[in-house]
C-alpha cells in the first residue's frame, strides 16, 4: 500500500529550478508535519525542510535557507519542495517523510513513513 509518492525530480543545469511534489494518502497526511530529506551517493539521508501540518511554520537545514521552498496544499494531501538557483550539490535523491509524532525538525529515526524517492541531477 503505496501512502507517499514523490514526483518532479530530473537532470538539470546547475541554476536551474525544480519543483518536487510528494502525494500522500490523507489518512497519514492531514494532522502530521511533512518533511523532505535527500540522500547524495555515499552519504547519509540528511534533513532538508520541514512543514508543520498546519502550513504555518517551516524549518530548513542551514545548507539550503533561502533556495528551497516547502508548501503544502492539504486539500490535496500534497507537499511541495521548490529549488531554485540549483548547484552540483544538490544532487541526490530527494524523499518525502512523514512522522506522526511532532519533533521540530525531525531526524531520520522520527520518520513513520517515507516514500520511495526521486532523483535530482544537476549538471555543471
Amino acid at each position: 500500500q503505496v501512502q507517499l509518492v514523490e514526483s518532479g525530480g530530473g537532470l538539470v543545469q546547475a541554476g536551474s529550478s525544480l519543483r518536487l511534489s510528494c502525494a500522500a494518502s490523507e489518512r497519514i497526511f492531514s494532522m502530521n508535519n511533512v518533511a523532505w530529506f535527500r540522500q547524495a551517493p555515499g552519504k547519509e539521508r540528511e534533513f532538508v525542510a520541514v512543514i508543520h501540518w498546519s502550513g504555518s511554520a517551516t524549518y530548513y537545514a542551514d545548507s539550503v535557507k533561502g533556495r528551497f521552498t516547502i508548501s503544502r496544499d492539504n486539500a490535496k494531501s500534497t507537499a511541495y519542495l521548490q529549488i531554485n538557483s540549483l548547484k552540483p550539490e544538490d544532487t541526490a535523491v530527494y524523499y518525502c517523510a512523514v512522522s506522526t509524532r511532532y519533533p521540530w525538525p525531525p531526524a531520520r529515526s522520527d520518520v513513520d513513513f517515507w516514500g520511495q524517492g526521486t532523483q535530482v541531477s544537476v549538471s555543471s
